[in-house]
Protein backbone atom coordinates (compact mmCIF):
# COMPACT_ATOMS: atom_id res chain seq x y z
CA UNK A 1 0.00 0.00 0.00
CA UNK A 2 1.29 3.77 -0.64
CA UNK A 3 2.00 5.42 2.12
CA UNK A 4 -0.93 7.87 3.46
CA UNK A 5 -0.09 11.37 4.99
CA UNK A 6 -2.89 13.18 6.50
CA UNK A 7 -0.94 17.07 7.27
CA UNK A 8 0.48 19.53 5.24
CA UNK A 9 3.46 19.70 7.47
CA UNK A 10 4.37 15.65 7.24
CA UNK A 11 3.53 16.08 3.56
CA UNK A 12 5.83 19.38 3.54
CA UNK A 13 8.69 17.87 5.20
CA UNK A 14 8.91 14.80 2.79
CA UNK A 15 8.80 17.24 -0.23
CA UNK A 16 11.56 19.07 1.04
CA UNK A 17 13.77 15.62 1.35
CA UNK A 18 12.91 15.12 -2.48
CA UNK A 19 13.95 18.75 -3.74
CA UNK A 20 16.97 18.46 -1.39
CA UNK A 21 18.25 15.02 -3.57
CA UNK A 22 17.32 16.73 -6.54
CA UNK A 23 14.17 15.42 -7.57
CA UNK A 24 11.24 16.71 -9.87
CA UNK A 25 7.72 16.62 -7.91
CA UNK A 26 4.67 16.10 -10.04
CA UNK A 27 1.38 15.87 -8.18
CA UNK A 28 -2.09 14.62 -9.26
CA UNK A 29 -5.01 15.89 -7.72
CA UNK A 30 -8.37 13.90 -7.25
CA UNK A 31 -11.48 13.61 -5.24
CA UNK A 32 -10.97 9.63 -5.15
CA UNK A 33 -13.31 7.05 -6.29
CA UNK A 34 -9.99 6.02 -8.76
CA UNK A 35 -10.56 4.80 -12.38
CA UNK A 36 -8.31 4.22 -15.37
CA UNK A 37 -8.62 7.84 -16.04
CA UNK A 38 -6.79 8.77 -12.87
CA UNK A 39 -4.50 6.37 -12.99
CA UNK A 40 -3.15 7.28 -16.67
CA UNK A 41 -2.63 10.63 -14.90
CA UNK A 42 -0.33 8.99 -12.14
CA UNK A 43 1.55 7.07 -15.09
CA UNK A 44 1.86 10.19 -16.76
CA UNK A 45 3.58 11.99 -13.64
CA UNK A 46 5.58 9.24 -13.29
CA UNK A 47 7.18 9.59 -16.65
CA UNK A 48 7.63 13.06 -16.09
CA UNK A 49 8.96 13.13 -12.83
CA UNK A 50 11.03 11.70 -10.10
CA UNK A 51 8.47 11.92 -7.50
CA UNK A 52 4.36 11.50 -7.22
CA UNK A 53 2.31 12.54 -5.08
CA UNK A 54 -2.05 12.24 -5.36
CA UNK A 55 -4.08 13.69 -3.36
CA UNK A 56 -7.57 12.87 -2.26
CA UNK A 57 -9.61 15.55 -1.24
CA UNK A 58 -13.71 16.10 -2.03
CA UNK A 59 -13.60 19.40 -2.05
CA UNK A 60 -17.24 20.63 -0.11
CA UNK A 61 -16.65 24.34 -1.38
CA UNK A 62 -17.12 22.88 -5.47
CA UNK A 63 -20.59 21.21 -5.03
CA UNK A 64 -23.60 22.63 -5.39
CA UNK A 65 -25.97 20.96 -3.40
CA UNK A 66 -25.18 18.71 -0.03
CA UNK A 67 -27.07 16.18 -1.30
CA UNK A 68 -24.31 16.05 -3.86
CA UNK A 69 -21.51 16.01 -1.90
CA UNK A 70 -23.17 13.59 0.32
CA UNK A 71 -23.63 11.00 -2.55
CA UNK A 72 -20.28 11.50 -4.20
CA UNK A 73 -18.10 8.02 -3.62
CA UNK A 74 -15.57 7.95 -1.37
CA UNK A 75 -13.39 4.95 -1.71
CA UNK A 76 -10.07 5.74 0.31
CA UNK A 77 -8.50 1.81 1.07
CA UNK A 78 -9.76 0.82 -2.86
CA UNK A 79 -8.04 4.08 -3.88
CA UNK A 80 -4.82 3.09 -1.68
CA UNK A 81 -5.16 -0.30 -3.31
CA UNK A 82 -5.20 0.42 -6.82
CA UNK A 83 -2.63 3.05 -6.75
CA UNK A 84 -0.20 0.15 -5.41
CA UNK A 85 0.85 -0.79 -8.69
CA UNK A 86 1.72 2.88 -10.01
CA UNK A 87 4.39 5.48 -9.44
CA UNK A 88 2.70 7.12 -6.74
CA UNK A 89 5.20 8.00 -3.67
CA UNK A 90 2.52 9.42 -1.51
CA UNK A 91 -1.51 9.75 -1.17
CA UNK A 92 -2.26 13.04 0.69
CA UNK A 93 -5.45 12.69 2.38
CA UNK A 94 -5.56 15.64 4.33
CA UNK A 95 -7.89 16.14 6.84
CA UNK A 96 -10.28 19.15 6.21
CA UNK A 97 -8.42 21.68 8.81
CA UNK A 98 -5.20 20.86 6.71
CA UNK A 99 -7.36 22.95 3.73
CA UNK A 100 -10.02 24.95 5.51
CA UNK A 101 -8.59 26.18 9.02
CA UNK A 102 -11.08 27.99 11.03
CA UNK A 103 -11.35 31.58 10.32
CA UNK A 104 -10.72 30.41 6.58
CA UNK A 105 -12.18 33.47 4.16
CA UNK A 106 -10.13 33.66 1.11
CA UNK A 107 -11.82 32.49 -2.35
CA UNK A 108 -9.76 32.34 -5.86
CA UNK A 109 -12.13 33.81 -8.44
CA UNK A 110 -11.05 33.40 -12.02
CA UNK A 111 -13.24 35.79 -14.65
CA UNK A 112 -14.25 34.99 -18.24
CA UNK A 113 -13.78 30.90 -18.32
CA UNK A 114 -15.84 30.38 -15.21
CA UNK A 115 -19.28 32.10 -16.20
CA UNK A 116 -20.09 29.74 -19.22
CA UNK A 117 -20.80 26.07 -20.29
CA UNK A 118 -20.41 24.28 -16.11
CA UNK A 119 -20.07 27.65 -14.58
CA UNK A 120 -23.24 28.97 -16.05
CA UNK A 121 -25.41 25.76 -14.35
CA UNK A 122 -22.95 25.67 -11.47
CA UNK A 123 -22.62 28.89 -9.65
CA UNK A 124 -19.34 29.25 -7.25
CA UNK A 125 -17.99 25.77 -8.54
CA UNK A 126 -14.70 27.38 -10.32
CA UNK A 127 -14.28 29.27 -7.28
CA UNK A 128 -13.97 26.26 -5.03
CA UNK A 129 -11.70 24.75 -7.26
CA UNK A 130 -9.33 27.28 -7.72
CA UNK A 131 -9.51 27.34 -4.27
CA UNK A 132 -8.37 24.30 -3.57
CA UNK A 133 -6.15 24.01 -6.26
CA UNK A 134 -4.19 26.89 -5.09
CA UNK A 135 -4.21 25.22 -1.90
CA UNK A 136 -2.87 21.86 -3.18
CA UNK A 137 -0.24 23.66 -5.10
CA UNK A 138 1.50 25.18 -2.60
CA UNK A 139 1.22 22.45 -0.18
CA UNK A 140 2.55 20.17 -2.25
CA UNK A 141 5.39 22.48 -3.92
CA UNK A 142 4.86 19.95 -7.15
CA UNK A 143 6.68 21.42 -10.22
CA UNK A 144 3.83 19.62 -12.41
CA UNK A 145 0.50 18.51 -12.30
CA UNK A 146 -1.31 16.61 -14.32
CA UNK A 147 -5.35 16.80 -15.31
CA UNK A 148 -7.57 15.25 -17.30
CA UNK A 149 -8.66 16.41 -20.83
CA UNK A 150 -12.25 15.12 -19.83
CA UNK A 151 -12.86 17.99 -17.66
CA UNK A 152 -11.63 20.65 -20.35
CA UNK A 153 -13.14 23.49 -18.71
CA UNK A 154 -11.50 22.84 -15.40
CA UNK A 155 -8.28 22.42 -17.23
CA UNK A 156 -8.45 25.80 -18.70
CA UNK A 157 -8.94 27.52 -15.40
CA UNK A 158 -6.14 25.48 -13.92
CA UNK A 159 -3.91 26.58 -16.64
CA UNK A 160 -5.00 30.49 -16.31
CA UNK A 161 -5.37 30.14 -12.15
CA UNK A 162 -1.59 29.28 -12.43
CA UNK A 163 -0.06 31.71 -15.23
CA UNK A 164 -1.89 34.70 -13.04
CA UNK A 165 -0.56 33.79 -9.85
CA UNK A 166 2.92 33.11 -11.13
CA UNK A 167 2.41 29.61 -8.99
CA UNK A 168 6.34 28.22 -10.38
CA UNK A 169 3.84 24.92 -11.92
CA UNK A 170 3.45 23.40 -14.66
CA UNK A 171 0.21 22.29 -15.74
CA UNK A 172 -0.12 19.30 -18.05
CA UNK A 173 -3.36 17.85 -19.90
CA UNK A 174 -3.89 14.47 -20.49
CA UNK A 175 -6.55 12.77 -23.64
CA UNK A 176 -9.55 11.44 -21.74
CA UNK A 177 -9.72 7.70 -20.74
CA UNK A 178 -13.03 6.00 -22.23
CA UNK A 179 -14.59 2.87 -21.32
CA UNK A 180 -14.53 0.71 -24.33
CA UNK A 181 -17.88 1.59 -25.43
CA UNK A 182 -16.97 4.95 -25.48
CA UNK A 183 -18.60 6.31 -22.02
CA UNK A 184 -16.05 8.86 -20.80
CA UNK A 185 -14.26 7.26 -17.38
CA UNK A 186 -15.73 9.46 -14.27
CA UNK A 187 -16.00 8.63 -10.80
CA UNK A 188 -20.07 9.98 -11.16
CA UNK A 189 -20.53 6.56 -13.29
CA UNK A 190 -20.49 4.70 -9.81
CA UNK A 191 -23.84 6.66 -9.56
CA UNK A 192 -25.43 5.11 -12.85
CA UNK A 193 -27.62 2.28 -12.63
CA UNK A 194 -27.12 -0.76 -14.45
CA UNK A 195 -30.25 0.50 -17.28
CA UNK A 196 -28.99 4.00 -17.63
CA UNK A 197 -24.85 2.38 -17.86
CA UNK A 198 -26.46 0.81 -20.67
CA UNK A 199 -28.13 4.69 -22.18
CA UNK A 200 -24.70 6.32 -21.15
CA UNK A 201 -22.22 5.91 -24.52
CA UNK A 202 -25.18 7.69 -26.58
CA UNK A 203 -23.53 10.99 -25.45
CA UNK A 204 -20.15 10.32 -27.09
CA UNK A 205 -21.71 8.50 -30.19
CA UNK A 206 -23.89 12.19 -30.54
CA UNK A 207 -21.48 14.21 -29.98
CA UNK A 208 -19.02 12.22 -32.79
CA UNK A 209 -21.45 12.72 -34.74
CA UNK A 210 -22.02 16.42 -34.18
CA UNK A 211 -18.12 16.72 -34.80
CA UNK A 212 -18.16 15.01 -37.69
CA UNK A 213 -20.62 16.88 -39.02
CA UNK A 214 -18.97 20.33 -37.85
CA UNK A 215 -16.10 19.49 -39.44
CA UNK A 216 -17.90 18.83 -42.83
CA UNK A 217 -19.23 22.15 -42.72
CA UNK A 218 -21.94 22.06 -40.66
CA UNK A 219 -22.96 25.33 -38.71
CA UNK A 220 -23.24 24.08 -34.88
CA UNK A 221 -26.28 25.39 -34.11
CA UNK A 222 -28.15 23.18 -36.65
CA UNK A 223 -26.69 20.26 -35.40
CA UNK A 224 -27.13 20.77 -31.95
CA UNK A 225 -30.96 20.42 -32.37
CA UNK A 226 -30.30 17.33 -33.70
CA UNK A 227 -28.22 16.10 -30.95
CA UNK A 228 -30.34 17.17 -28.22
CA UNK A 229 -33.25 15.59 -30.49
CA UNK A 230 -31.50 12.10 -30.51
CA UNK A 231 -30.61 12.53 -26.54
CA UNK A 232 -34.18 13.22 -25.63
CA UNK A 233 -34.68 9.98 -28.06
CA UNK A 234 -32.81 7.81 -26.07
CA UNK A 235 -34.14 8.83 -22.53
CA UNK A 236 -31.58 11.54 -21.17
CA UNK A 237 -32.77 14.50 -19.38
CA UNK A 238 -31.68 18.20 -19.76
CA UNK A 239 -29.05 18.92 -21.58
CA UNK A 240 -27.61 21.87 -19.78
CA UNK A 241 -25.22 22.55 -23.39
CA UNK A 242 -23.60 20.57 -26.31
CA UNK A 243 -21.49 23.71 -28.07
CA UNK A 244 -18.68 24.25 -30.26
CA UNK A 245 -16.05 26.25 -28.01
CA UNK A 246 -12.44 27.74 -29.10
CA UNK A 247 -9.81 26.12 -27.07
CA UNK A 248 -8.60 29.00 -25.64
CA UNK A 249 -10.91 31.24 -24.59
CA UNK A 250 -14.21 29.03 -24.60
CA UNK A 251 -15.98 31.43 -26.87
CA UNK A 252 -18.90 30.41 -28.70
CA UNK A 253 -18.17 29.26 -32.57
CA UNK A 254 -20.34 28.37 -35.43
CA UNK A 255 -17.33 26.23 -37.05
CA UNK A 256 -14.17 25.13 -35.95
CA UNK A 257 -12.62 28.29 -37.69
CA UNK A 258 -9.79 28.04 -35.25
CA UNK A 259 -8.63 24.69 -32.55
CA UNK A 260 -12.16 24.30 -30.52
CA UNK A 261 -13.78 21.57 -28.55
CA UNK A 262 -17.04 19.98 -28.61
CA UNK A 263 -18.01 20.18 -24.78
CA UNK A 264 -21.51 18.42 -23.14
CA UNK A 265 -23.33 18.39 -20.08
CA UNK A 266 -26.51 16.48 -19.24
CA UNK A 267 -28.52 14.48 -17.24
CA UNK A 268 -29.01 11.20 -17.26
CA UNK A 269 -31.58 9.32 -14.16
CA UNK A 270 -30.31 11.66 -11.92
CA UNK A 271 -26.52 11.86 -12.81
CA UNK A 272 -25.11 14.57 -14.36
CA UNK A 273 -22.30 13.67 -16.99
CA UNK A 274 -19.52 15.80 -19.36
CA UNK A 275 -17.80 14.75 -22.23
CA UNK A 276 -15.75 16.68 -24.69
CA UNK A 277 -13.87 15.74 -28.20
CA UNK A 278 -11.88 18.01 -29.83
CA UNK A 279 -12.54 19.00 -33.88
Amino acid sequence: MVEILRTKAELRARVAEWKTAGDRVGVVPTMGALHQGHLSLVSAAGEACDRVIVTIFVNPKQFNTPEDLENYPRTEEDDARKLAGYPADVIYVPDPDQIYPDGFATNVSISGLTEVLCGAHRPGHFDGVATVVTKLFTQTCADMAFFGEKDFQQLQVVKRLAADLDLMIEVVGCPTIREEDGLAMSSRNLLLSDRSRIKAPVLNEVMEEMAEGLRQGGQASDLRAKAESRLNAAGFGEVEYIDLRACDDLSVLETPERPARLLAAVWLAGVRLIDNIAV
